[in-house]
């Protein structure tokens, strides 16, 4: 599974099962405020438990950039007349 698909389901994961906590404890607050301390709450645990899952995106990224990049450098050469040495 693509590692930005995996970490974006885990982390919307993490938002329902803390919103979902927040919901089901009476607390007097207004359900939107309960939301934003669930998102807040999320934001903050997903950044202590989902680091391994934050350094794949970022090396599937950075591949993704590098590939990019050297297509764009074959496809500017190759406009520009060099020839291709592979």
């Amino acid at each position: 599974m693509n590692p930005v698909v995996k970490y974006t389901l885990a982390r919307l994961g993490l938002f329902v099962l803390v919103a979902a906590v927040l919901l089901v404890v009476p607390l007097p607050l207004d359900v939107f405020l309960r939301l934003l301390i669930a998102l807040l709450i999320s934001a903050v645990a997903s950044y202590f438990l989902f680091k391994g899952m934050r350094d794949e995106v970022a090396n599937h990224l950075a591949a993704a950039m590098e590939r990019r990049q050297e297509r764009k450098a074959r496809l500017q050469a190759a406009l520009a007349g060099e020839e291709d040495e592979r």
